[in-house]
């Protein structure tokens, strides 16, 4: 009996044994299957950098200044068109003509007035002279030696009209040319071959220089964030992009709207054209973020996460608030320089999931 007992003793205490070297083994390949299910990333730590702080504004792209051609003088008929839209001219290039037949032969009759003129002159001068020959001698009276002088001074006089007439014909037949002021490009035309045109008639508009610029559009609380000399990046709607700095701020605001301009002056031979809208940034300043790799975010259900590496090489997910992107980084609040976050492969983790980690990147924090 007390064998019997004994035997089933020690079979229970077998059975134990085996359940427990059985547990153990099992325990064992758990630990095994996770390690080598396990997804290996790499990890980087957050990066401090010194970014551009900018706004968004739209505006239109026009000419820098224009220079408005008129006639000078009318009515006369235009009577050629020398340059056309779009066309480059430097100061003093002949744009149109006027017709000159009339102004001419006023120039010619004038001319002929002033030699009439300047020989009344030398007569009244002669007289004069000889006047006080004989009056000296008694012949001749004072008095009418006076009128000698009166009719030399009114000669002089006359002549003196006569040239300036001529002057002012001169500069009529002058302005039958019409000529560009400043260097440019001519931006319209409404300059037609046998139109008569008067005084004060616009003939061409010139962009002066060929220089252009964005006018952009900003709200009174923006304008004083920026100061001229910031840097501009525009967008065209073609998809082209250029550059540009601030000229000057608009020293007024819309009362409506309570916005107000931004003049920003682009590189001479910019291929945009003037009346384009367009949209872009200016530059406020440098701000300090903080930075991680595009590739690190991870955004779902309309939130962004990273993923950070804690204690035994299990990741926790982490909301951030997203920022300013530039150059394979994007600027995140929420986290701090002293957290390992996931770089490569967080797109396929979830909370508490173990991974392997390989190199650490810049721990620039």
């Amino acid at each position: 009996m007390i064998y019997r007992s004994l035997g089933h003793a020690c079979k229970l205490s077998a059975f134990g044994c085996l359940a427990a070297l059985s547990a153990c083994h099992g325990s064992n390949g758990t630990s095994e299957k996770q390690a080598a299910s396990s997804l290996t990333v790499r990890t980087v730590f957050p990066q401090q950098a010194d970014w551009p702080s900018t706004v968004s504004a739209s505006g239109a792209i026009k000419p820098w200044q224009e220079a408005v051609v008129s006639a000078e003088t009318g009515p006369y008929r235009i009577a050629a068109v020398e340059r056309d839209v779009g066309a480059s001219v430097q100061r003093g290039d002949v744009l149109a003509r006027l017709a000159s037949q009339s102004v001419e032969a006023n120039v010619a009759r004038l001319k002929a007035q002033v030699a009439e003129a300047r020989a009344n002159l030398g007569q009244a001068a002669s007289d004069v002279r000889r006047a006080s020959l004989i009056g000296a001698g008694g012949a001749l009276s004072s008095q009418q030696i006076e009128k000698y002088e009166v009719a030399r001074l009114t000669a002089q006089a006359t002549l003196a009209s006569a040239k300036a007439q001529l002057e002012a014909a001169k500069i009529e037949l002058s302005q039958t040319s019409i000529v560009a002021p400043d260097a440019g490009i001519i931006a319209s035309r409404t300059a037609l071959l046998g139109k008569v045109v008067n005084a004060g008639d616009e003939l061409f508009r010139i962009i002066r220089k060929g220089r252009l610029e964005w006018q952009a559009e900003l709200d009174a609380r923006q304008l004083l964030q920026l100061q001229p000399g910031a840097p501009a990046h525009i967008s065209l709607a073609g998809g082209g992009t250029v550059d540009g700095r601030v000229r000057l701020l608009a020293p007024t605001v819309d009362g409506d709207t309570s916005r107000g301009l931004v003049f920003v002056a682009l590189p001479p031979n910019a291929s945009v054209r003037s009346g384009v809208f367009a949209s872009g940034t200016l530059m406020t300043g440098l701000v300090r973020v903080m930075t991680v790799p595009d590739c690190a975010l991870v955004l779902r259900d309309g939130r962004a996460f990273v993923f950070s590496v804690e204690k035994h090489g299990r990741v926790r997910q982490r909301e951030v608030i997203p920022g300013a992107r530039r150059d394979g980084r994007v600027a995140v609040t929420g986290i701090s320089g002293r957290v390992l976050v996931v770089e490569s492969g967080a797109a396929f983790l979830s909370d508490g999931v173990h991974v392997r980690t390989t190199a650490i990147g810049n721990a620039g924090r």
